[in-house]
């Protein structure tokens, strides 16, 4: 009807070509086709053709059954992207990854995804690998029923996982750990970026600043290798991380079922030898600039670095107390005796210990305190080797 009453009034010359298209919202060249199709066949030649009719590319009603059906026996809780890869890889699939979305969608398979919230600038990388290095751990179910934390060492510049291995809990032993992996893999980087966790900072006021002059056991390896700490105040500002152990929480928890795994200790060689390798060669990104900002490590000893250290006074039967042991200090060459010397004890993750008075090792003592190895028969070993 608003055709017909446009086209009576351009008839009757009250109104322009364009002035008649515009009343119809079209242009004038779609006006004059109008024309062309009202004049052939009437109002029905105004009618689109393609209404009613089936898509050249309109898939067959197997095919869809056939992906919903492999989706559900096989790949059930897959995010869509990890899923369509597998789908073009291992099943010969064809279709798009919008196809194959929407598809799912559709079959109530899978839920569409939330809106983006509001729009956050994004923090540049930093331009040079081993600049900053993130750490951070996700408490999530990996395996059924079991509630693991995975700590993720990475390289901000990059995005390549240094580190990433299962523990019950997350704690000081194993930031230490993810650190000391990335040491002896890469060499020492510059700065150390993590959230508020007690074992990274002590923070006073509960949300408030950290207190940068009262190191953790963690924050006092890091002036030790002389690495600077970052603290994030915000989700926000780990977006980084958080994004990675978004993807990671969308595909391991699959690689493992996938894999029959269950056990934390197959699962962390499984991460070691097989899932790391391939996500850092899908996921990581070449760094802004050429070089690297590694420092060798030469010959610092990390063990006696990375670990826990506590000072100690000895008492007149030359013992330390620690942790209701007593570590006896064996005699050693150059002086009669320690009674009253302030010592340190370096307790190391395998809960074996060494006492140190300043850079001179004592003795090595096992985890119930019995010396392994004592101060003459350690220089005797260094003498050897020299």
């Amino acid at each position: 009807m608003q055709f017909e009453q446009a086209y009576s009034q351009w008839q009757g010359k009250r109104l322009t070509q364009e002035e008649a298209a515009t009343i119809l919202g079209v242009c004038a060249r779609t006006f004059r086709r109008y024309i062309d199709r009202y004049e052939d066949d009437g109002l029905d030649g105004l009618l689109d053709k393609r209404l009613g009719q089936v898509s050249q590319h309109h898939a067959a009603v197997d095919e869809v059954m056939a992906l919903e059906a492999l989706y559900r026996e096989r790949y059930d809780s897959w995010n869509v992207k990890h899923f369509h890869e597998r789908y073009q890889t291992h099943h010969n699939g064809g279709r798009s990854y919008t196809w194959v979305k929407q598809q799912l969608q559709r079959s109530g398979l899978v839920k569409a995804g939330k809106r983006r919230g509001p729009h956050r600038q994004r923090r540049e990388r930093k331009p040079l690998e081993g600049m900053m290095i993130h750490q951070d751990a996700s408490t999530h179910a990996w395996v059924p029923n079991q509630m693991w934390d995975l700590i993720v060492t990475m390289d901000d510049a990059t995005s390549e996982l240094y580190s990433a291995f299962f523990v019950e809990e997350e704690g000081t032993w194993s930031s230490l750990q993810g650190v000391g992996d990335t040491l002896r893999a890469k060499g020492l980087f510059s700065s150390f970026y993590s959230d508020r966790g007690s074992h990274y900072w002590h923070t006073p006021e509960a949300g408030g600043k950290v207190d940068k002059a009262n190191p953790t056991q963690f924050g006092r390896a890091m002036q030790e290798l002389g690495i600077g700490m970052i603290a994030a105040y915000s989700p926000e500002a780990r977006g980084r991380s958080e994004r990675m152990f978004g993807t990671l929480q969308g595909r391991l928890p699959n690689e493992l079922a996938l894999h029959k795994i269950t056990n934390m200790a197959v699962a962390n060689r499984f991460l070691r030898e097989e899932f790391l390798p391939q996500f850092n060669q899908r996921f990581m990104v070449e760094a802004a600039e050429q070089g690297s900002a590694f420092v060798p490590l030469l010959n610092t000893r990390l063990d006696d670095i990375l670990c826990l250290k506590s000072e100690r006074t000895v008492g007149n039967d030359n013992c330390v107390k620690y942790r209701g042991k007593l570590l006896q200090i064996p005699k050693t060459t150059g002086r009669c005796h320690y009674a009253k010397a302030t010592v340190w004890v370096h307790e190391y993750q395998d809960q074996r210990m060494g006492v140190f008075h300043g850079p001179r090792l004592l003795g090595k003592y096992d985890s119930q305190g019995n010396i392994e190895q004592s101060n003459v028969e350690i220089e005797k070993k260094q003498a050897a080797k020299g």
